[in-house]
C-alpha cells in the first residue's frame, strides 16, 4: 500500500495538466476525509486574495463567491490570516467565520488549512462535509501535509 505522499505524489504526476491535476488531487482527499465538499485556493499576496484553483461539490450559485476571497474573509480567508487551520463543527450554526453565503454549501462540519512552501503560506485547502463533523487533531495535521504536497503543483 502506497503511503500518503506516493498515493497523492502519482496523482499529481499522472494528470495531463495542472487544472487536471489539483481536481483529481482534490477528489481523492475528499474521498479519503469523507467528505463531500473541497476547494484549493492560490494566494495572490500582492492583491491579498485567494483565488479559486480547484473545487468539487459546490453548488454551482456559490461559485461565483468563492472565485476571489480576500484575506480575512471566510473560512479560506480566516485561514490565510491567522495563519494556521479553520475547523467550524457545524458550518449550518456557524455565526462568526463562514461568510453568510458558506450556508449554500449544505456543509456541517468543515475544516481549512494553509498550503505552505516551506514556512509561507501560498493557498488553502478545505473540507467539507454534510453531516455535523469535528476533524480531529491527526485529520488537520494530515490534511496540513497533503496541502504541503500540492504547494509546488499550485504554480
Amino acid at each position: 500500500m502506497n503511503s500518503l505522499p506516493e498515493e497523492l505524489a502519482s496523482r499529481l504526476s499522472a494528470a495531463p495538466d495542472r487544472a487536471a491535476a489539483m481536481k483529481e488531487s482534490l477528489r481523492w482527499i475528499i474521498g479519503r476525509f469523507r467528505s463531500e465538499t473541497g476547494t484549493i485556493h492560490r494566494l495572490d499576496s500582492g492583491r491579498q486574495v485567494l483565488q479559486l484553483v480547484a473545487e468539487i461539490g459546490l453548488p454551482p450559485a456559490l461559485l461565483e463567491a468563492v472565485k476571489l476571497i480576500p484575506v480575512g474573509k471566510g473560512i479560506a480567508g480566516q485561514t490565510v490570516a491567522r495563519g494556521e487551520p479553520v475547523s467550524i463543527c457545524n458550518l449550518q450554526a456557524d455565526a462568526g467565520t463562514a461568510r453568510p453565503a458558506a450556508r449554500q454549501t449544505g456543509v456541517g462540519g468543515a475544516l481549512c488549512v494553509p498550503i505552505r512552501m516551506e514556512e509561507q503560506i501560498v493557498g488553502t485547502l478545505g473540507v467539507g462535509t454534510v453531516r455535523q463533523y469535528e476533524y480531529t487533531k491527526d485529520e488537520t495535521r494530515e490534511l496540513e501535509e497533503l496541502g504541503r504536497l500540492i504547494a509546488p503543483h499550485l504554480g
